[in-house]
């Protein structure tokens, strides 16, 4: 990948109407379990020293919503999400690289239950576009691969024919669009 010129300045934040926050994991080895959340907020900026890329994501906003009793032990359960005591999951680069290809490569570190760990994330970027309205758009999709265990969420339970319940490697995938602060 060539690292292209900085192809745009200014602050973007997220657009979330037309933007997703997803985790998946293997369930019972032989399905892919999926999840979101609904409520981010993130924000890139860009100028002559490079791109920061900030985001805040609200715990309690996980797609899960049946059973009451699941969404509680994964919002809530020490061994999940923790969310009483780490209501949020905040990420923080800058260290980001645009390809001239459209390709991205964000290195940044990951925060959730008050453990920070480093997490690259890869994926595509669009130059920005004006819209109908006058605004100013760009937009990523990123996707990176994160154990669950590096930020103690280790619940498990062993299968009857052998190997876990759950999978402990994590894909986060990100399709995000920003919107130009004016």
């Amino acid at each position: 990948m060539s690292v292209a010129t900085q192809p745009f300045v200014g602050t973007f934040v997220t657009d979330p109407v037309h933007s997703s926050f997803q985790f998946a994991l293997k369930h019972m080895k032989i399905a892919t379990y999926r999840a979101s959340f609904g409520d981010v907020s993130a924000r890139v900026a860009a100028d002559e020293g490079g791109i920061r890329l900030n985001a805040t994501i609200r715990v309690e906003s996980i797609s899960i919503t049946y059973p009451a009793e699941f969404r509680e032990h994964v919002v809530n359960g020490a061994d999940f999400f923790d969310a009483s005591n780490y209501p949020e999951i905040i990420f923080h680069s800058d260290d980001v690289e645009l390809g001239d290809d459209g390709t991205l490569v964000v290195r940044g570190e990951l925060t959730i239950k008050g453990i920070t760990r480093p997490v690259v994330a890869t994926g595509t970027y669009q130059l920005p576009v004006e819209d109908p309205f006058g605004g100013i758009r760009t937009a990523v999709e990123l996707t990176a691969t994160v154990d669950r265990r590096d930020w103690g969420m280790d619940w498990q339970a062993p299968l009857p024919g052998g190997g876990d319940a759950l999978g402990n490697d994590v894909t986060l995938s990100v399709q995000a669009e920003f919107v130009k602060e004016v």
